[in-house]
């Protein structure tokens, strides 16, 4: 298997969880929260993460219905994924996040703002399943 590093965004309107892991290691781990005001800072921010971390490709969780159906946010996520591949180049993999917000604060236990874990959450599903 490559070596890639690998960034993953629980993408919301107010917040951004963000991950980081690697595909050697298997490992996800919990970054930063971005919590940006505008669509201009959200992408500065994403930008200096980007130029940091140096990505192979990015993870977006997609939230879907608990029948795994669309919703109004899963449409945002799509478009926040593709803008992410349309502005940078990367490749971006999108991975069902329902559950995420719940495990990421069992992990925590304590109502702590679990943006950035449940990315860390989304990020180790996509590389569990690599494993698989």
């Amino acid at each position: 298997m490559i070596d890639e590093t690998l960034l993953a965004f629980d993408y919301g309107t107010r917040k951004i969880g963000v991950a980081i892991g690697n595909t050697l290691t298997r490992q996800a781990r919990p970054l930063e929260i971005l919590a940006p005001v505008t669509r201009e800072q959200r992408f500065a921010a994403i930008g200096r993460l980007l130029q940091e971390w140096r990505p192979d490709r990015v993870v977006v969780g997609l939230p879907l219905t608990p029948e795994g159906g669309d919703q109004y946010a899963t449409m945002r996520c799509r478009r926040f994924a593709n803008q992410l591949h349309g502005r940078y180049g990367l490749k971006v993999e999108l991975v069902d996040e329902r559950g995420s917000s719940v495990e990421a604060q069992a992990i925590l236990g304590t109502n702590e703002p679990d943006d950035a874990v449940a990315a860390a959450v989304i990020l180790q599903r996509y590389l569990d399943a690599l494993g698989a």
